[in-house]
């Protein structure tokens, strides 16, 4: 059966396979350039989480099999893309009258990135030549504007090859990082919710001059502010309209916890419909199509009563609106069924929701959920009636 048949129709038995296992259901099995392989590869790559491109890194660099530095370019490209760059493929070989590199990346700051991955430092790289590439690319119009050079290494003692670049001519122009790395750094920013934080962490991958470490520091900072944000948009939202801070029950739940509940709920949304979601950020995930959209929110329920608090953000309506379908998931980490409500819907009742305006966090809207007296949740509508969310409730034990 082909690849991406069988990963449809079996998600979970093609996750226990390795990587060198997967290719070899691709097409014919053998990875070349523009082949129905390479194709059915890179669809499957588009489709799985960050951490399973890691472990599909990782069997690249540990075992010795065919294909294995092509399929770990392959990698190396979707983590550019997962960091939000425009992506080419390159080639996995060198062809006559066609320029070399493995790949180009071209961020939304409209830098370009030329890409050269290497599985070893064993050897010493033709640096002249991956200058020749980044010329080339320059002189036929594909790269305009400012550029420099990637190399994505597999692993992380470099010290010869950082000594190479160092001696070299080309020093200001490329930028060094080992795979596990880049994948930290895509990991940071799907765990991250701000737009300035994807900006600064693809700033590491540009040569800048490092005698002050500000631009280091600012990545670091931003990453830490970004991950405290959560927090403080919950105390925010507990705020009820006395202004009194309520109890909430939540605050000594584990962001582990957390986590593992979001990534259960995108694995039963995947198999609810039929469809691969990828993480941009914390709570947006997307298809790699970028048709299917969701912002997904997990609240925990107060301690009194029977209400669930939410915040959602005007780029979380931009995000959703801007795909074929949107949806907003609501998850209660003490219920087994999830509440997706189309964008659509949900813009009809923005309007009389509470909203917060704060020049730390921002502006956000308020979404209470209460279970009535009937079990059923409801959407709390201040300036008008509650709307009954059953016929939106997607249950998870029966998708798992």
């Amino acid at each position: 059966m082909p690849l991406i048949a069988l990963w449809k129709s079996d998600p979970v038995t093609v996750a226990q396979f390795t990587i060198e296992k997967i290719v070899s259901f691709a097409g014919n099995g053998k990875l070349s350039d523009s082949s129905v392989c390479s194709d059915e590869l890179r669809e499957y790559l588009s489709g799985a989480n960050t951490k399973t491109l890691a472990k599909c890194a990782e069997y690249c660099l540990s075992e010795k099999f065919e294909k294995s530095g092509q399929i770990l370019q392959d990698i190396v490209k979707e983590s550019g893309r997962r960091l939000d760059c425009e992506v080419s493929n390159g080639l996995y070989a060198g062809k006559k009258n066609a320029v070399g590199n493995d790949g180009l990346w071209i961020s939304p700051e409209k830098h370009s990135v030329v890409v050269e991955v290497k599985t070893t430092d064993a050897y010493r790289i033709p640096l002249d030549t991956i200058a020749k590439y980044r010329s080339e690319l320059e002189a036929s119009k594909v790269i305009e504007g400012r550029s420099s050079i990637l190399i994505v290494v597999g692993r992380e003692d470099t010290g010869e090859l950082e000594a190479q670049v160092r001696g070299s001519r080309h020093a200001w122009d490329i930028r060094l990082i080992s795979v596990e790395a880049l994948i930290k750094l895509v990991l940071i920013k799907e765990n991250s919710e701000e737009v300035e934080t994807g900006k600064k962490i693809r700033g590491v991958l540009v040569p800048i001059e490092y005698t002050r470490v500000d631009g280091l520091v600012e990545v670091v900072f931003a990453a830490a502010s970004d991950a405290q944000e959560q927090v403080s948009q919950l105390v925010e939202s507990e705020v009820g309209s006395l202004g009194v801070l309520r109890s909430f029950s939540g605050y000594s739940t584990d962001s582990t916890v957390i986590q593992s509940i979001r990534e259960s709920i995108v694995v039963a949304l995947n198999s609810k419909f039929k469809v691969a979601l990828v993480t941009k950020s914390r709570a947006m995930h997307w298809t790699s199509d970028q048709n299917f959209r969701i912002a997904l929110a997990v609240s925990k329920k107060y301690d009194s009563g029977n209400d669930y608090w939410y915040a959602f953000h005007p780029r979380w309506l931009s995000f959703l609106s801007e795909g074929v379908t949107g949806i907003f998931v609501l998850g209660c980490t003490n219920l087994d069924r999830v509440f997706g409500i189309p964008v659509t819907e949900l813009s009809k009742v923005l309007p009389k929701l509470n909203v917060t305006e704060r020049p730390d966090v921002g502006t956000y809207w308020h979404v209470k959920l209460d279970l009535n007296d009937l079990d059923q949740m409801v959407l709390n509508v201040p300036k008008d009636e509650a709307i009954n969310l059953e016929k939106y409730a997607i249950s998870l034990s029966s998708t798992l």
